[in-house]
């Protein structure tokens, strides 16, 4: 990925913002990086403040996000055009996302898969570096974790409330002692990334730093810093549990690494150097191949406990930055600047078995629900398309609105679907149902 935020950034901010259509247009992109204040994006140009949307609201007729399209000089339908038309993709390759589109396969849109829930817009989800968006996770169909600013949050759609689980912005230090562990801590740690599973919390920084916290115990249990490389960003993180049941994590790191830290003994157990910085790695659920994507168009499926390459994942055109396993533990998936997302299977890596596209720009974030069924794939922006992995891939569901996207996670009983939204007046969370048909209640009627 980018190591500076100087040029690139201004090219991101300038592309990422969001279109100013009209003068009296109501949106106003903000930069990345900027911190204003909450209170001040809780309301819209006209000072009003801005409700929630839930179901019953948009089965009226509003708008999820609770844009006021009746009272703008620009109708819906003419502004997703003009962002389609106007968005520009972040390529590091030049022209990459049209060199991918000939194999692109034809999917039919109309799947209904997740319903509109809540878009909540007391939550704000931010994002610190344009191409990092694995920043929501969600560990029940009620809870999930994101960043906001400065803060971890965790954000309960039953009870409606959200509560601050970790502030980075002044000294954190471990309160626990572990070795390896860096005890004089960090100072206002810029957070890359993210990943929370069960009650574990990781937080990757801009100068390789780990936070890692138990959600069940006060403060933070362990502090690491991965290198002390300039190029050091830590990409992704990786909860998984090994063969003997022990909690471990995978960091993808801009230094060309990928490091294995156990976390029942708290230290580094495994760390393998490849050619080109890596932007994200997926562990396959029997805990035995490892998918590296990174700035180099073609992956790699490698041993997890040598990093030996098995074989080159060939077909992307520009660098990747998302990966994924099905839970089957033969298809994968990862996903490319080229604005496609490949569906690969581990046992002929010959060619991919699909290739997906984008509609907008790079494919950014990628998920599969625990029972395998769906697949979601996020853009950079307005669109995360829920395809029905079941079934080939063949259908997918749209969801459609307009904002950056901090990340997307299912929840793992596979009941919700929670989607972080960067923006200056409409950033949220949304969350979407699973849709259940329960034909046996028609025999009570």
């Amino acid at each position: 990925m980018s190591q500076h935020q100087g040029d690139e950034m201004d090219y991101a901010a300038d592309d990422y913002e969001m279109a100013e259509v009209d003068d009296d247009m109501y949106f106003r992109g903000r930069v990345m990086g900027d911190s204003e204040s909450d209170d001040d994006d809780e309301y819209d140009h006209l000072d009003n403040k801005i409700p929630d949307t839930s179901a019953a609201d948009a089965r009226k007729g509003k708008d999820i996000q609770g844009i006021p399209w009746e009272r703008l000089s620009i109708s819906r339908e003419k502004y997703r055009l003009t962002r389609l038309e106007q968005y520009k993709n972040y390529e590091n390759i030049p022209h990459s996302g049209e060199g991918s589109e000939k194999e692109c396969k034809v999917t039919k849109k109309g799947g209904a898969y997740y319903e509109f829930w809540r878009n909540t817009r007391s939550v704000k989800s931010t994002i610190l570096h344009f191409q990092l968006r694995n920043l929501v996770w969600s560990t029940s169909k009620h809870d999930v974790y994101l960043m906001s600013h400065f803060s971890i949050i965790h954000w309960s759609s039953l009870s409606c409330k959200k509560t601050e689980v970790l502030n980075v912005s002044g000294h954190v230090a471990p309160c626990e002692k572990h070795p390896g562990s860096l005890l004089e801590g960090f100072t206002q740690t810029q957070v890359s990334t993210l990943a929370v599973r069960d009650r574990l919390l990781i937080a990757g920084g801009f100068q390789g730093e780990l936070i890692c916290k138990y959600l069940d115990r006060p403060g933070v249990c362990f502090c690491s810093r991965t290198t002390y490389d300039d190029n050091a960003i830590t990409n992704a993180v990786e909860i998984y549990d090994s063969p003997s049941g022990a909690t471990h994590f995978m960091a993808s790191n801009n230094d060309c690494g990928v490091r294995d830290f156990d976390m029942e003994r708290f230290h580094l157990s495994k760390h393998f150097s490849f050619p080109w910085p890596v932007n994200h790695t997926s562990l396959s659920p029997d805990g035995k191949l490892l998918v590296i994507v990174g700035d180099n168009p073609d992956g790699i499926l490698v041993d997890s406990q040598t990093g030996k390459t098995i074989r080159p994942l060939c077909g992307h055109l520009d660098f990747s930055f998302a990966s994924a396993w099905h839970p089957d533990g033969n298809i994968f998936a990862t996903g490319n600047q080229d604005k496609t997302c490949r569906i690969w299977d581990a046992r002929n890596l010959s060619k991919s078995v699909a290739v997906l596209k984008g509609n907008l720009g790079a494919i950014r974030s990628i998920r599969f629900t625990s029972d395998g069924r769906f697949m979601a794939m996020a853009e950079p922006a307005d669109f995360v398309h829920v395809y029905d992995a079941k079934n080939g891939y063949e259908k997918e569901q749209e969801i459609d609105f307009f904002g950056e996207i901090s990340g997307v996670s299912f929840s793992p009983d596979t009941e919700s679907l929670f989607i972080g939204v960067w923006d200056r007046t409409y950033g949220s969370l949304l969350q979407y149902n699973r849709c259940r048909n329960y034909l046996y209640l028609d025999s009570l009627l």
